[in-house]
């Protein structure tokens, strides 16, 4: 079971720009500000940073980086942004390695279901994943919060599939960790994601790896030492 966004897609431009905008409609025409470089932006995310202190640390003032964080929240997921979002290289090789390998491959994601086919459809994704084995939020779902979203849809996939003892979760966030946990499954954390190997490693996934790639090559390991 993978998740979407961060083994398969890349968020950092779309969410890039959107702080961009963001800081741009807030700012007084003579305010001096420090846009911060796309390194150091996504670096903060990564480490967990809260919206307002990034708007701070960009030069806004208290009132300013709540309003900044208010309009952030309300852009970041909007449908015409989600062009930017890229697939991560090496993303797609290894899904076909999956496929090839006859193993199950699923993807959950807190994507609703139009954001998901928008880039099923912009890099022809969708063939690696058949309807049945696509757990998302519908596009009418009122969120409940990342934490508990998660683990609904994986208590529902459980319900739905045959489980099979070697299951793994592949996430880079805390949500795919505990949902992973929330159902007696393995999980790996990818550091090509929204999460850093310092946030990561609180929640004590079984495994951190640099990819979806790596992690693909941590289950043939794995493989072969229980089959030894």
């Amino acid at each position: 079971i993978t998740d979407f966004d961060g083994p398969i897609m890349d968020l950092s431009d779309r969410y890039y720009h959107v702080y961009q905008l963001c800081l741009a409609q807030i700012k007084l025409p003579e305010q001096p500000i420090r846009m911060l470089s796309q390194a150091e932006f996504w670096a903060d995310k990564r480490d967990r940073t809260p919206e307002q202190q990034i708007g701070i640390k960009s030069g806004l003032t208290g009132v300013q980086a709540a309003i900044f964080k208010e309009l952030r929240d309300s852009h970041a997921h909007r449908l015409e942004y989600l062009k930017l979002d890229r697939v991560i290289p090496g993303a797609i090789e290894t899904l076909a390695q999956i496929r090839a390998a006859g193993i199950e491959l699923i993807v959950m994601t807190l994507r609703r279901t139009s954001e998901l086919n928008i880039a099923f459809e912009q890099y022809g994704l969708g063939q690696f994943f058949p309807t049945h084995y696509r757990y998302c939020l519908a596009d009418d779902y009122l969120k409940q919060g990342d934490i508990l979203d998660k683990q609904i849809l994986m208590a529902q996939a459980m319900a739905d599939l045959d489980y099979q003892p070697d299951t793994w979760m592949i996430g880079d966030t805390e949500t795919d960790i505990l949902a992973a946990r929330s159902q007696g499954i393995r999980s790996i954390g990818v550091l090509s994601g929204i999460r850093n190997h310092h946030q990561l490693s609180h929640y004590q996934p079984d495994q951190i790896t640099t990819d979806l790639a790596a992690a693909l090559r941590h289950l043939y390991q794995i493989r072969d030492m229980e089959q030894a």
